[in-house]
């Protein structure tokens, strides 16, 4: 009896759940996710197409030359930089503007940093009297130029302060300016990269808190004196996979959350802030591993917190190249990194979620990131078990599951050929339809090689975070640039 119950039971489940309702939810996941895509894609252009129209009527280039343009202090954090210092250095004093300065914060370095920027910009220490509005690490010694073609330089040198957020926080100290330019040492930026920025502020009708860009791998391009002479598609593998998921992420995903104005975050790489607002929270939380993610969090809570109007924008254009990781050792830490990160911000702020207080945040940036970032790697660890009990308990479904895999794959493959070559169309950094279809190809071996790879980062900095496992930023050591000789 109990046998034959069992197995009429058993019998139910693989023709009616299994079967029937197994179906058209491998259908209804196709559509889903094919809309997705085409909504993606649509919001996309269309973002994309309002910031070259935009820009067709605005004063941009004018702000290189204007004595009552916005003043933008540039800050970038420095520890153990010596392939790249002085390069980049120069790079970032050879952009179009009429009013900036660039702060470098020597954070602790170990290795000769500070003295290659001491001979090469003939730096002498300055009396500079400042106002500590966040804390940092203590400011040893604060360095000036006696060469006039360098006065908007100013080096700080610190006490290493475990991080790249206590080093922001230092720069801020000092830095003079209204908005400040937040950027890894390791980047080239486009020369009118300060000017495109600045417009996207001045063109907005509500405070615009936070702009940031999109970003391209460095690797393989050949610079000279800091300065991107010639774009090169990666040649190591792991950056290729990286250069694919970045154009994927800035010109589809960032450009359509940046048209609802419900942006997750902006690149630490490069992003210009509203200094005040930046202030008023605190600055950087050096405790968090995911500081860029967490600031842009929390400028948004204190906009809806305090009833004020704002808006936080990408760039479609590339304005920023820099070094990826292109080993896996260093590929490993950072990501392990970043999923802490965003671990640590969900928990601290989980207050919002579906809170009608916070807008967007509580219905859209928080529950994406819940749903969409951090639970991500565990459906996909679920959908391999699932798997694995379907292929070895009921084989008749095998066939189904592959379907819904197979459409997920290719989902993703078409999400990818599409930013790349929406990428190519529209500003053509890859004049080669080779690098193109070079680049667009990876696409094909990312759910293999590198996607898996990403999902075991994810679920490993969750467990490190939620073990209580000392925090580290870890060196992320530098090869430097490709050089034309």
């Amino acid at each position: 009896m109990v046998k034959d119950l069992i197995f009429y039971l058993t019998n139910f489940v693989e023709k009616v759940l299994f079967s029937e309702v197994f179906s058209h939810l491998i259908a209804s996941i196709a559509v889903v996710l094919f809309s997705t895509l085409l909504i993606i894609n649509v919001v996309s252009y269309i973002s994309i197409r309002r910031f070259l129209f935009i820009r067709k009527f605005n004063q941009g280039l004018q702000l290189s030359v204007m004595n009552d343009a916005p003043g933008i202090s540039i800050i970038t954090g420095a520890y153990n930089e010596s392939v790249t210092i002085i390069d980049n250095v120069h790079s970032l004093l050879s952009l179009n503007y009429h009013k900036f300065e660039l702060v470098v914060v020597n954070d602790g370095s170990k290795d000769d940093t500070l003295e290659k920027m001491i001979t090469e910009f003939d730096l002498m220490e300055s009396h500079y009297i400042f106002e500590t509005l966040i804390p940092c690490e203590p400011i040893k010694k604060i360095y000036r130029s006696r060469d006039l073609a360098y006065k908007s330089l100013v080096v700080i040198d610190k006490v290493n302060g475990g991080g790249k957020a206590d080093a922001i926080n230092a720069g801020l100290n000092i830095a003079k300016y209204d908005y400040f330019l937040n950027i890894d040492v390791d980047c080239i930026l486009d020369f009118n990269a300060l000017n495109l920025m600045m417009e996207v502020v001045l063109n907005e009708k509500n405070r615009c808190v936070g702009v940031g860009a999109t970003l391209r791998m460095s690797n393989s391009s050949i610079v000279h004196r800091g300065t991107l002479d010639a774009i090169k598609a990666p040649k190591n593998i792991l950056v290729r996979f990286q250069e694919l998921e970045y154009i994927r992420s800035f010109i589809l995903g960032k450009m359509a959350w940046s048209y609802m104005n419900a942006l997750p975050n902006i690149s630490g790489g490069l992003g210009l802030f509203d200094k005040e607002i930046v202030l008023n929270i605190g600055g950087y939380d050096k405790h968090s591993l995911g500081e860029d993610m967490d600031l842009v969090f929390r400028m948004v809570i204190y906009m809806q917190e305090t009833g004020q109007k704002y808006s936080v924008r990408s760039i479609p254009q590339t304005l920023c190249w820099t070094e990826g990781p292109d080993t896996l050792k260093i590929l490993m830490r950072q990501r392990v990194r970043w999923a802490r990160g965003l671990f640590q911000i969900l928990r601290k702020n989980r207050r919002v979620l579906f809170n009608p207080k916070y807008g967007k945040m509580g219905f859209i940036i928080y529950p994406y990131n819940l749903f969409f970032e951090f639970l991500s790697p565990f459906v996909e660890i679920g959908g391999v078990f699932i798997f694995l009990y379907f292929f070895f308990i009921y084989k008749t479904l095998l066939v189904g599951l592959l379907v819904m895999t197979f459409t997920i794959m290719t989902f993703y493959i078409a999400l990818s050929f599409s930013a790349v070559f929406m990428d190519r169309k529209i500003f053509n950094y890859y004049k080669s339809s080779r690098t193109t279809f070079g680049i667009s190809a990876m696409a094909f071996l990312e759910p293999l090689l590198y996607h898996p790879l990403i999902v075991y980062c994810g679920l490993k900095g969750y467990f490190e975070e939620l073990v209580g496992k000392k925090k580290a930023w870890g060196e992320m050591p530098r090869k430097g640039f490709t050089k034309n000789i």
